[in-house]
């Protein structure tokens, strides 16, 4: 585990597993965030946030330009693991009883069809739509009963930045058992649902160009976001790198 721009990041993705393995035989909980761009602009920005963050197990980096700031300024070569990819990469395993917690009931219905044809297992497992509330109003003691009764080892949450982060939180102390992650829009780019916001072309990801996709796709929410990113990025990197002197 490394910390970078307030931070913790695990990038080796074996370690990734073995550590919510070890989590879930155990018995231990946790929760894991999923940190892309804008992330890491509110733990930047938000203190309140970033104990959020940092209350996490560890984080793992969502964003391809994130190991592109940390190779800029410590000349390290680092990964990325998307929210897309250990949400499949842990469904294709067949290891644990998950729970699908967040977006409308049709994405969640549509999402537990196309997952049972990857892992056949899913087709008897909870996929439960959650209020549309904030954070503070959650029935957190309810939920956490509904999940100890299910057996859930994982337990994924899909409501965005920051609230879903902030959900783990408030959720965690009331679980006994189960690793929470927090995945963002991988329960539409997994539904198959036409009308639901789909993942860029594995081109433009390769080329670190994700975000002009959803600019494309999301204009109204996405420029803002991207708008925040960019202005604060000066601020994170001078900050950095003032981390670096001073741990010469």
């Amino acid at each position: 585990m490394e910390k970078y721009f307030d931070i913790r990041y695990e990038f080796d993705v074996p370690t990734v597993h073995n550590v919510i393995d070890e989590h879930i035989a155990n018995g231990k909980t946790g929760y894991i965030c999923v940190a892309d761009g804008n992330i890491l602009t509110m733990v930047h920005n938000d203190v309140e946030y970033r104990k959020v963050v940092d209350g996490s197990i560890f984080s793992i980096s969502d964003s391809s330009w994130v190991p592109k700031f940390v190779k800029w300024i410590y000349g390290r070569e680092r990964g990325h693991y998307c929210g897309s990819d250990i949400f499949i990469d842990v469904v294709r395993a067949r290891k644990y009883r998950m729970i699908f917690l967040g977006t409308k009931q049709n994405v969640l219905d549509a999402l537990q069809q196309n997952l049972a044809k990857e892992n056949p297992d899913v087709a008897g497992m909870t996929f439960k739509e959650l209020p549309f509330c904030s954070v503070d109003q959650f029935d957190y003691v309810n939920i956490a009963k509904m999940i100890e009764q299910d057996g859930a080892d994982i337990i994924w949450v899909a409501l965005g930045a920051p609230k879903q982060e902030q959900f783990m939180h408030h959720l965690q102390p009331h679980l006994k058992h189960g690793v929470q992650i927090a995945i963002g829009a991988a329960f539409n780019f997994y539904s198959g649902l036409s009308d639901a916001p789909q993942r860029c072309p594995a081109w433009m990801r390769k080329l670190h160009l994700e975000f002009v996709h959803r600019i494309f796709k999301e204009p109204k929410k996405q420029i803002k976001r991207c708008w925040g990113i960019v202005t604060t990025l000066p601020a994170i990197f001078n900050k950095e790198r003032k981390v670096k002197k001073q741990n010469k």
